[in-house]
């Protein structure tokens, strides 16, 4: 199996036969922000963030990153729900659940809902 250098940790990764190693956005909670550029701590990691497509977010707010970029502000809830669905993907890809009910509880018991940008509009 080949290997590829992920561009976020510059960790070489196996590749699948069928195409690239993947990189997905995290969310991070920001430290500092000053000039465009934020500190940011999640999942174990530190980076700074180019925030200009999102302003000065304040120390404390969520962004989701993406390639040493803050993409979108997340909200509490959002980065939570996030993050555990990371760790549902962490735990099964790792062989240790297949059970991932437990990281989707907000989820369960309830019908599911298209976003709201994803609905039908009223004719």
């Amino acid at each position: 199996m080949a290997t590829r250098a992920c561009w976020r940790c510059r960790a070489a990764r196996p590749s699948a036969d069928r195409g690239e190693a993947m990189c997905i956005g995290t969310p991070m909670k920001i430290v500092s922000c000053a000039d465009g550029i934020a500190l940011a701590v999640g999942r174990g990691e530190q980076a700074r963030l180019n925030v200009l497509m999102v302003g000065s977010p304040a120390p404390g707010s969520w962004v989701l990153a993406f390639r040493g970029t803050a993409l979108r502000v997340m909200s509490d809830d959002d980065a939570a729900q996030t993050n555990a669905a990371l760790d549902a993907l962490a735990a099964v890809l790792a062989g240790a659940s297949t059970d991932v009910d437990v990281h989707f509880q907000d989820l369960i018991h309830r019908e599911p809902q298209l976003p709201a940008h994803l609905r039908g509009r009223p004719s």
